[in-house]
C-alpha cells in the first residue's frame, strides 16, 4: 500500500450501536491529506443505522472499506476480522464511539516514519458528558525520564504502567501477525494483545501528544456494566502469563511489574462497585487469590507507595484468600480516602443543605397529592412550555381519544394560552391547585419540551418526549461546543430533566443519531415518524382550499410560507431580507405568509416596515403550523426544522442561506444543508427574487433534490405515527419503525 519512504496506516474500527458517534469518529480519522491511510470499518451486525452510515462514508471516500457481519461477534473478534483485511504497514485499533484529536493521525504517521517502531504508544484524554476533558493521569510517563526515540521495554519498564488498551497504540502489522496474537472474546479482550506486544517488541517509541479522546459515556460502556462477564479478566491474564512463559528468560525482567499490574487491575474491578455483583464479590476474590498464588514471582515484594498505605495489606489478604480480612482493610482504606477528600465532602454537604432548603420550599399541597395513588387512566399533555394546544402532543392526544377512550387526557396551559384551547379539550392552568393535583397523580405525560424542574417523577409514571423538530442544529449536550447557542444553559439540569423520559420520539435516522448523542439517557427510542406530520401526509385539495380561504389567500396567487429560524446571535427578530422590496419585485400574484419563530413578537411590524397591504399575512400566532403549510404553495426558510415536515407535502422549498457560515459557527449543525438541500438555495436577495420569478423551485432539478431530501428525512412519515405512539405508550403494544 505504501512506497519505500511512506508509511501506510490501517485504522480498524469495529462498529456496534454507536450511530450517534460514528460520524465524528470517522471524520476525525479521515485526514484528507493522507493518501496512505485506510479505514476498515467492521459493522458488527449493528441493529441501528451504523451500517448505512458506514456505506455513506465508503461511497464518498475510497479509503474507507466496510465489512458487514451477518451476526454479532463482539469487539475482539471484530478487531481480528479487521486485522485480516488490513493492508497498511501499521494498524491502529480504534473504538467507534471515540475520536481523534485534530491533526493526531498525521502526527502519528510522521512519528512512525521517523522511528519505524514495532509499537508506538501515544497519549489520550478522557472526555466526560459534562464537557470536561482531562488528560491521562500517567502522562508524565511520556517525559519522565526523557525517552529516546526508540527503546525496549527492559530499558523503560514504566511503559507497562500506561493504559493497556488497543486504541492508544499503533502496531507494526507484520510484527503483530508474526507473534500470532489475536484479540479474545468477552470483556478485557485487548489485554492479551497489548501487554505481550510491549514485551516482545525490539523497537518501542512514544509520542507525547494527546491523540485519542476516550469518551466517558453516561451509559452504554460495556465494562461499566455489572455482571459475571467481568470474570473474563482472569482468562485474559492467564493468556498473558502463558505468553510470558513462552518467552522464557526474556520475560523475567517484566514478571514482577506485570504481576503487580494484574492485581491492581483486579482490585479496580472488585472495588469500583459497578462491575461485579455484590453477591459475586467473594467468588471473584477467591479467583483473585488463585491468580495471585499461581503467578506471584519468587521474591516478590508487594508495592506500598505512600498514597496507597493499605495496598500491601490487601496483597497479603488476597494471597491468604482471606475475604473477611480484605473487607476490613478495604473499609479502612475507604475511610482514609474519605478523610483526604474532606474538603470536597464538606462542599457536597453544603450543597445538600441547599437542596434540603429547596425541598422545604416545595408546595405542601403538591407533596401531599404525591402520597395518593396514581390514576392509571389519567394523562397529562403539554406543548411549548404550556403555551397551548399544538405539535406532536396534539396529534397524539387526538389519537388517544380514538384508540384509548378509557384514558382521560388533560392539557396544561398557562393563563394566556387558555383562549387557544379547542372546544371540548379539558385543561388545567399551570401553577393552579388543579395543576399540582394532576401532575402528582397522572400516569402518563406527553410533551414536546421538558416539564418544569419542580415536577417530581413518581415510580410508575411514564413520560413520552416528542421533541418539536428534526435537529439540523446541535441539541442537548452537543451544544456545549457552541457557547453562543448554549448561552447560560445548565446542562446538568437538562440531563436531569431528560432522565425522566421513558420514550423519545424520533422522526428520522438523523434525529435518532442526534438524540442519542445529545441526550444520553435511559429511554426507549421510538423511531416512528412525527405524529404532527400525519396531517401533512393525508391532506387533500379540499382542505387546502378551505384553509387558503380562512387565511385570506387570494385565489390564483402563489402563497409562500416564510418561516425563518431563531438565531442565537440576534437579540430580536430582524428579517434577513427586505420583505417589502422582495414582495414588490415578485408582483401582485405572490403572497407571503409570515410565520416568525415563537421566540419573537412582531406585532405592528407590517405597518412599521411598510410592507404591501394584503400581500404579507402574519400567521405567527395561528394555532396550527400544519394548517398554514397545507394552505401554502411553497416554503421559504433558512435553517428551520419546518423544512423536514414540509417535505412531506412534496411542494417546493427554497432555502435562504445568507448567513450559513455564521449560523454553523454559532449554533453548530448536524449535517451540511448546502450539500444536500431540499431545493433551490439563495444566498442574496437578488438570487431569492430570481428563484421565484423564474419558477426554478418548481423545476426538475429542484424536484429531484426535494425527492432525495424527503427520502432521507421523512422515511417513517406515513400518516400513522400518532397511532404508533399511542399503541406503544398507552396500549403497551410493541411497535417498529415503518419500512423505508
Amino acid at each position: 500500500m505504501s512506497s519505500e519512504n511512506d508509511i501506510s496506516l490501517s485504522v480498524i474500527v469495529p462498529v456496534h450501536k454507536v450511530q450517534g458517534y460514528i460520524r465524528q469518529c470517522l471524520d476525525s480519522i479521515l485526514d484528507p491529506d493522507l493518501p496512505n491511510l485506510e479505514v476498515i470499518a467492521v459493522d458488527d451486525h449493528s441493529p441501528d443505522g451504523c451500517g448505512e452510515i458506514l456505506d455513506e462514508f465508503a461511497e464518498r471516500d475510497s479509503r474507507v472499506r466496510v465489512r458487514h457481519l451477518e451476526e454479532n461477534v463482539g469487539l475482539g473478534h471484530a478487531r481480528n476480522i479487521g486485522l485480516d483485511m488490513a493492508t497498511g504497514d501499521y494498524v491502529w485499533f480504534f473504538d467507534s464511539d471515540d475520536y481523534a484529536t485534530e491533526g493526531a493521525v498525521r502526527a502519528i504517521v510522521e512519528r512512525l516514519e521517523e522511528t519505524r517502531p514495532d509499537v508506538l504508544v501515544f497519549d489520550y484524554a478522557r472526555a466526560y458528558w459534562n464537557g470536561r476533558v482531562k488528560r491521562s493521569i500517567i502522562n508524565h510517563l511520556f517525559r519522565e525520564p526523557p525517552a529516546p526515540d526508540v527503546f525496549t521495554l527492559e530499558e523503560r519498564p514504566s511503559v507497562l504502567e500506561m493504559m493497556m488498551t488497543a486504541w492508544n497504540k499503533a502496531i507494526r502489522r507484520e510484527f503483530l501477525l508474526d507473534l500470532g496474537l489475536r484479540f479474545s472474546g468477552g470483556f478485557y479482550e485487548d489485554l492479551n494483545v497489548t501487554y505481550p506486544i510491549l514485551m516482545a517488541a525490539e523497537r518501542l517509541s512514544l509520542l507525547d501528544r494527546v491523540c485519542y479522546i476516550y469518551r466517558q459515556r453516561r451509559r452504554g460502556a460495556i465494562t461499566r456494566t455489572t455482571g459475571a462477564k467481568h470474570f473474563d479478566a482472569f482468562a485474559q491474564y492467564d493468556r498473558i502469563f502463558e505468553f510470558m512463559d513462552g518467552m522464557g528468560p526474556k520475560a523475567d525482567p517484566f514478571r514482577s511489574l506485570m504481576f503487580d499490574r494484574t492485581i491492581w487491575h483486579l482490585l479496580v474491578i472488585i472495588e469500583r462497585g459497578d462491575r461485579v455483583h455484590e453477591a459475586d464479590n467473594e467468588r471473584f476474590f477467591a479467583e483473585m487469590s488463585k491468580t495471585y498464588n499461581r503467578y506471584e514471582p519468587e521474591g516478590h515484594v508487594p508495592p506500598a507507595p505512600e498514597d496507597k498505605p493499605f495496598l500491601a495489606d490487601k496483597h497479603r489478604m488476597i494471597k491468604a484468600n482471606d475475604y473477611r480480612g480484605y473487607q476490613r482493610v478495604h473499609a479502612q482504606d475507604t475511610k482514609h480516602k474519605a478523610r483526604r477528600r474532606g474538603r470536597k465532602i464538606t462542599r457536597a454537604g453544603r450543597r445538600g443543605v441547599r437542596m434540603s432548603k429547596d425541598l422545604a420550599k416545595e408546595r405542601p399541597y403538591y407533596r401531599m397529592q404525591r402520597q395518593r395513588p396514581i390514576d392509571e387512566n389519567l394523562a397529562v399533555f403539554a406543548a411549548y412550555w404550556c403555551r397551548g394546544y399544538a405539535c406532536n402532543p396534539a396529534a397524539i392526544y387526538e389519537k388517544v381519544r380514538e384508540l384509548a377512550p378509557h384514558i382521560r387526557p388533560v392539557w396544561v396551559v398557562k393563563r394566556g394560552g387558555r383562549k387557544t384551547m379547542p372546544e371540548g379539550v379539558e385543561y388545567v392552568v399551570f401553577g393552579s391547585a388543579e395543576y399540582y393535583r394532576t401532575i402528582a397523580r397522572a400516569k402518563y405525560f406527553v410533551n414536546n419540551v421538558n416539564f418544569p424542574d419542580e415536577y417530581v417523577k413518581r415510580p410508575g409514571q411514564v413520560h413520552m418526549m416528542t421533541q418539536h423538530g428534526t435537529p439540523l442544529k446541535k441539541m442537548g449536550l452537543d451544544q456545549m461546543d457552541f457557547p453562543v447557542g448554549a448561552k447560560d444553559m445548565d446542562f446538568k439540569a437538562l440531563i436531569a430533566r431528560s432522565d425522566r423520559w421513558d420514550y423519545l420520539v424520533s422522526s428520522n435516522p438523523l434525529s435518532t443519531e442526534a438524540w442519542e448523542r445529545g441526550f444520553p439517557c435511559k429511554y426507549e427510542m421510538l423511531e416512528i415518524g412525527y405524529p404532527r406530520n400525519d396531517r401533512l401526509v393525508t391532506a387533500g385539495e379540499d382542505e387546502r382550499e378551505r384553509l387558503r380561504a380562512e387565511l385570506g389567500v387570494p385565489a390564483g396567487s402563489t402563497a409562500i410560507l416564510y418561516a425563518p429560524t431563531h438565531r442565537d446571535y440576534q437579540r430580536r427578530y430582524t428579517p434577513m431580507f427586505d420583505i417589502g422590496r422582495v414582495m414588490e419585485q415578485l408582483g401582485e400574484n405572490h403572497v407571503l405568509l409570515l410565520r416568525a419563530h415563537y421566540y419573537y413578537k412582531i406585532a405592528n411590524m407590517a405597518a412599521d416596515m411598510g410592507w404591501p397591504e394584503g400581500r404579507v399575512i402574519d400567521v405567527s400566532k395561528h394555532p396550527s403550523v400544519e394548517d398554514v403549510a397545507i394552505a401554502s404553495d411553497a416554503l421559504l426558510t433558512d435553517y428551520s426544522s419546518i423544512m423536514f415536515d414540509y417535505a412531506n407535502l412534496e411542494k417546493p422549498i427554497v432555502i435562504y442561506a445568507n448567513d450559513w457560515e455564521t449560523y454553523k459557527l454559532t449554533r453548530g449543525v448536524n449535517f451540511d444543508l448546502m450539500a444536500t438541500p431540499p431545493g433551490v438555495v439563495a444566498s442574496t436577495e437578488a438570487e431569492l427574487v430570481d428563484a421565484f420569478v423564474s419558477r426554478s423551485p418548481w423545476g426538475d432539478a429542484a424536484a429531484k433534490d426535494l425527492a432525495n431530501f424527503k427520502a432521507r428525512f421523512c422515511p417513517w412519515d406515513d400518516g400513522h405515527a400518532a397511532e404508533r405512539a399511542v399503541r406503544r405508550m398507552f396500549l403497551g403494544e410493541k411497535v417498529s419503525n415503518p419500512p423505508q
